[in-house]
């Protein structure tokens, strides 16, 4: 059985920073395309990060871009998420994905929740405003 877990959120402050680990159990990582997705309070769930099976690349919204940095550790199965100048409205409760299939994607395909098989059950960030 895979499991996703996510730590490390909590309460900020603007200008914070926080980082966000996700460990998968029951599988290795290394073959799996990573990312990290957010929910804000009535709003959709959005993407925000992936990074590549080796770690050589990573893509974000533009709303993270410049602020936050996807990176992985194969080794110990986790996947991170480092968050640096936290605003209000990233205020969110935010999972960890994993995407199973081995078929190529395009960067835009993979940003869409679809297209991941394996979720955690989320990390709520709250920033005061």
């Amino acid at each position: 059985q895979v499991v996703l877990g996510e730590f490390g959120g909590g309460f900020v402050q603007p200008a914070d920073s926080l980082r966000l680990s996700c460990l998968v159990s029951g599988r290795t990582i290394s073959s799996s395309i990573m990312a990290w997705f957010r929910q804000a309070p009535g709003k959709e769930r959005e993407f925000v990060a992936f990074i590549t099976r080796s770690g050589g690349l990573s893509y974000y919204s533009d709303s993270v871009k410049g602020r936050f940095t996807i990176s992985r550790d194969n080794g110990k199965s986790t996947v991170y998420l480092q968050m640096d100048s936290l605003k209000s409205e990233d205020t969110a409760v935010y999972y960890c994905a994993m995407r199973d299939s081995d078929s190529v994607l395009s960067a835009t395909s993979l940003k869409e929740s679809t297209k991941y098989d394996y979720w955690g059950q989320g990390t709520q960030v709250t920033g005061s405003s």
